[in-house]
């Protein structure tokens, strides 16, 4: 087959792009379209492949991607597929909006609807100045008919999680196969003696909620080491003696803490989750909010904790919870748990729906 990967864009390795790293294994001779890239900033193994971008490459797009949101469908659909027997969107940001030919399969594995003009898009809008707001509330209405007519053009849906899914079904009406991102485990190893702190590792951005485990383990006097970009003086303001940021680290830095925290606070939602299953193959449990993936995760009471509310009363009860157990949890545990979502696990699991999916006809939407 002739097959085409179609990515939203290549700005950066996270897991969006270790997705299309296991899509390019299965598919070598794959050719990959995507609005901008930044061939410094993706891997060796992506820049093997035959890369095109759009024209918002040529208008600064690798700086400026994120203020061309209007665009995007425009510079999506200037993509010629023509020949393609099979098209795979890897869909966060707008790719499932190509034209596929009359006779090619679209499969779209979706790590979630856009998040900024659905569910999220208050919180986005709201965080955004005066001029960007007016530009929003122009153009989202207009962006959610596109996102919603496109995905009529899409053969099969796969959702990286059943939390996904629902929301595949709620704005789309849509079913979805599901099937958990992969996670490169060889790199995380349990040590024998974790530290004394607690840690909160990702980009800060508001849905993550970051700002309650920074208040409850400053009212509770506990270490908390904060790894990521995005902490802003509001955030610093909230924090005590006993909270330390760290910004962006590399990899080593972060495999390191990931292994010797006491657990990973987790008080967002995610649409999966990548980090709590690392720290889990570090064999350190999480303490997470019980909605989004990591109830797909996070095993209560084996792997971690949950709590109920979305508040710092909540986590500073939580934290107390876990203190009187935390002899409880085992490193191997965490660490076997976490080795089902093993990149072997996604490829072998992406191979066989893939093949059994275009081998069946489309089912229409209704």
């Amino acid at each position: 087959m002739k097959v085409a990967i179609v990515h939203y864009w290549l700005v950066g390795m996270r897991g969006g792009e270790k997705v299309v790293e296991v899509l390019c294994d299965l598919y070598p001779e794959a050719d990959i379209f995507t609005l901008v890239c930044d061939p410094a900033a993706i891997s060796e193994k992506l820049k093997r492949h035959r890369i095109t971008t759009s024209f918002l490459q040529k208008l600064g797009g690798v700086r400026h991607y994120q203020k061309m949101l209007p665009l995007m469908p425009y510079a999506l659909e200037s993509f010629d597929l023509t020949g393609y027997d099979l098209i795979i969107s890897s869909e966060s940001g707008p790719a499932k909006g190509i034209i596929p030919g009359p006779d090619s399969t679209h499969i779209c594995y979706c790590h979630s609807p856009m998040r900024y003009i659905w569910d999220l898009y208050p919180q986005y809008r709201s965080a955004a100045g005066s001029l960007t707001r007016a530009l929003m509330s122009l153009t989202a209405p207009s962006l959610r008919q596109w996102d919603v007519s496109t995905s009529h053009r899409v053969d099969h849906f796969i959702a990286n999680s059943a939390y996904v899914a629902r929301r595949i079904e709620k704005y789309y009406r849509r079913t979805s196969h599901v099937v958990n991102p992969p996670v490169d485990l060889a790199r995380f190893e349990p040590v024998d003696a974790p530290g004394d702190y607690y840690l909160c590792a990702g980009q800060i951005t508001p849905y993550k909620k970051v700002e309650i485990a920074v208040e409850a383990c400053t009212r509770m006097g506990r270490r908390l080491v904060v790894i990521g970009s995005g902490a802003g003086p509001a955030l610093r303001q909230l924090a005590g003696p006993t909270v330390e940021f760290l910004g962006a680290v590399d990899d080593a830095t972060m495999a390191h803490h990931f292994a010797h925290c006491k657990a990973l606070l987790f008080p967002g939602v995610e649409d999966f989750g990548i980090v709590p299953l690392e720290v889990m193959a570090s064999g350190r449990p999480v303490i997470a909010y019980a909605k989004g993936g990591a109830l797909e995760t996070v095993v209560e009471g084996s792997t971690g904790l949950f709590f109920a509310e979305q508040t710092t009363e909540a986590m500073v009860d939580v934290i107390g919870h876990f203190e009187a157990v935390a002899s409880s949890f085992r490193s191997e545990v965490a660490h076997s748990h976490a080795a089902t979502f093993d990149t072997v696990v996604f490829r072998a699991r992406m191979a066989e729906l893939i093949g059994s999916l275009v081998a069946t006809p489309p089912r229409l939407a209704t």
